[in-house]
């Protein structure tokens, strides 16, 4: 949700979009002392406005990946792939959050990219090609990305000035 009100706060639209119409579940991510890996909890749950097969990408300036588990799954979807190649091969703005750096990476286009992510996922980015930076931040060139929730604030910060620099306001 971070990223949804970030870019809303500083003056741009947004649209989501997901497979259906249906509502995405949003989930939280704890880091429980009792448990070996994070816990998962529902969270608030976030309207969509398109449909990935309905994206005109024609119509946007800049891309956010959401990161948690959903980039197992969207990462198949032609749609999501037609989307996130209009953006890489466009130069255009895009942000990466967490496991969101699965995405790209499937479709080989984080080769020779810095990127940071969700450090399990590190040899994944890696045998994709890319440089993994353990930092809350990191900008190489139109991409910015983060490990996870825990680096909002340094990655809202980047993402914005990213943005800020390449999108008009009211066309997120």
């Amino acid at each position: 949700m971070y990223p949804y009100y970030r870019v809303q706060e500083g003056g741009w639209d947004v649209d989501v979009s997901s497979r259906t119409m249906r509502d995405v579940q949003l989930v939280i991510h704890e880091f429980d002392p009792n448990s070996d890996a994070y816990v998962e909890k529902n969270g608030r749950k976030l309207p969509v406005d398109v449909p990935w097969a309905e994206v005109d990408v024609e119509r946007y300036d800049a891309l956010i990946i959401p990161g948690g588990r959903a980039p197992e799954w969207i990462r198949v979807d032609v749609d999501v792939r037609r989307i996130t190649e209009h953006f890489f091969a466009r130069n255009l703005p895009i942000a990466l959050v967490c496991h969101g750096a699965q995405v790209p990476a499937v479709y080989g286009l984080l080769k020779g990219r810095k990127t940071a992510c969700f450090p399990p996922i590190t040899g994944d980015m890696e045998n994709a090609g890319a440089t993994v930076i353990d930092a809350p931040d990191v900008v190489d060139g139109n991409l910015v990305s983060c490990r996870g929730w825990p680096d909002m604030p340094q990655f809202g910060r980047a993402m914005m000035e990213l943005f800020s620099k390449s999108v008009s306001p009211a066309s997120a």
